[in-house]
C-alpha cells in the first residue's frame, strides 16, 4: 500500500482486527505499524515527520515529573507526579534549561535534608524522597525552584492517578493515609492545594468513573483539569467529558487508542472544542521521539515528558531542541505558545 495513505492503512488494521479494544492484532503492534508508516512516508517525500504530520510550527510547552510516588515509585507518596511547568518563556531552549537547572537544585535539596537515597528516581526519572504527603513534595519543589531562581517562569502541576487511589468497595479515596468518606473532602483538598501552591495543572483527580466529582471540581477551579485515565484518547469518552463538562483538557498517549489517525482525531476534536492537548511518553517509555514531532506538527500546546533523566525522557527533549533549531535556521520559527 502507498505509505502516504495513513488512513486507509490504519483502518485496513482495525478492519482486520476486528474487535473493539485491538485484542487481536494487539494494540501495540498496530501502533506499531501506524507509525512506522508515518516515518516512512515523511521519509519518502524527504520532509521532517513533524512537518509531514501537520503544518504548525510552534514548540510545545514541556511538563516535567520531578518527584514520583504512586505505582511509579517504592514511596510512600500516594499521588503519582509532582511536576513543574514552565511559563511565558521565549523558546523551548529556556524551558529545557530552567527545568534542567531546577532538577539539579532540587536533587542537592533532597540528598541534604533525606541522604542520598532520596534521589534514587522513579519511573519516569523523578526523584523519590521518603515523603508521604503532596504538600511536602510540592515545598521541595517550590524551594529549588526559588534556589534556581526562576520563581517566576516555573508553575506546578500535579497528577494523582487517582483510580489507583479508589476503593470501590469502601467508595472511599485513599490519599496522604487518610480515607476519604465523600467527593466534598477530596474535592476541598485539591482546592486547598490550589490555593497554598502554584498549582496549573491537575491530572486524574478522581477515579476514571468518577463523573460527578470532575465536573464539580471543573466548576469550582479555575486550573487545567486533565483527563488520562477518564479519557483514554477514545472519542466516545471524549465526547461524552465534553457534553458534560468533566474536565477541560486531553492526556493524548498513541498507544491507548492505537492508530496514529485515531490520535489525530481525538487532538482535534479536543482542540475544536476550546481544550488543551498535552501530548504524553508512558512509564514504560522508549528511546523513539516520535511524540516529540508530533506535538509539533500537531500544533499541540503542551508535551509530557518526564523528568530531564534517563535516556528515554532526555530523548525527547533532545529532539525537540533538534526541531526548534532547524525552524529557526529556516526563519519559520514561533514562540512557545
Amino acid at each position: 500500500m502507498d505509505v502516504t495513505k495513513q488512513e486507509e492503512i490504519d483502518k485496513l488494521m482495525i478492519t482486520i482486527d476486528g474487535t473493539d479494544d485491538k485484542s487481536r492484532l494487539g494494540a501495540n503492534a498496530i501502533l506499531g505499524v501506524s507509525l512506522a508508516v508515518a516515518r516512512c512516508a515523511a521519509a519518502t517525500l524527504k520532509k521532517p515527520l513533524y512537518s509531514y504530520l501537520g503544518n504548525k510550527k510552534a514548540l510545545p510547552i514541556p511538563v516535567s515529573n520531578f518527584i514520583n510516588g504512586g505505582k511509579h515509585a517504592g514511596s510512600q507518596l500516594k499521588i503519582q507526579e509532582l511536576l513543574v511547568i514552565p511559563q511565558g518563556t521565549k523558546n523551548f531552549s529556556q524551558s529545557t534549561q530552567m527545568l534542567a537547572e531546577t532538577y539539579v537544585c532540587l536533587k542537592e535539596i533532597l540528598s541534604a535534608k533525606y541522604g542520598k537515597s532520596a534521589i534514587n528516581v522513579g519511573d519516569e526519572g523523578g526523584f523519590v524522597p521518603s515523603i508521604n504527603k503532596a504538600g511536602d513534595g510540592l515545598n521541595l519543589l517550590c524551594k529549588a525552584i526559588e534556589e534556581a531562581g526562576y520563581g517566576r517562569n516555573l508553575k506546578l502541576g500535579i497528577d494523582a492517578a487517582a483510580s489507583e487511589l479508589y476503593n470501590w468497595k469502601q467508595q472511599q479515596y485513599n490519599v496522604e493515609g487518610k480515607n476519604f468518606l465523600n467527593r466534598e473532602d477530596l474535592i476541598d483538598y485539591y482546592l486547598n492545594l490550589i490555593k497554598t501552591y502554584p498549582i496549573i495543572y491537575l491530572e486524574d483527580p478522581f477515579d476514571q468513573d468518577d463523573f460527578e466529582s470532575f465536573k464539580i471540581l471543573t466548576q469550582k477551579s479555575k486550573i487545567q483539569i486533565v483527563g488520562d485515565d477518564l479519557l483514554v484518547t477514545n472519542l466516545n469518552r471524549i465526547n461524552l467529558a465534553i457534553r458534560e463538562k468533566l474536565c477541560n483538557s486531553l492526556l493524548l498517549k498513541v498507544n491507548q487508542i492505537g492508530t496514529l489517525t485515531e490520535a489525530a482525531a481525538a487532538a482535534k476534536l479536543a482542540m475544536k472544542n476550546g481544550w488543551k492537548v498535552t501530548i504524553s511518553h508512558r512509564s514504560g517509555e522508549t528511546n523513539d521521539s516520535f511524540i516529540a514531532d508530533m506535538a509539533v506538527g500537531f500544533g499541540l500546546e503542551q508535551i509530557k515528558l518526564g523528568a530531564p533523566c534517563r535516556g528515554e525522557r532526555v530523548a525527547k527533549f533532545n529532539r525537540l531542541l533538534r526541531i526548534e533549531e532547524e525552524l529557526k535556521n529556516k526563519e519559520k520559527y514561533l514562540t512557545d505558545f
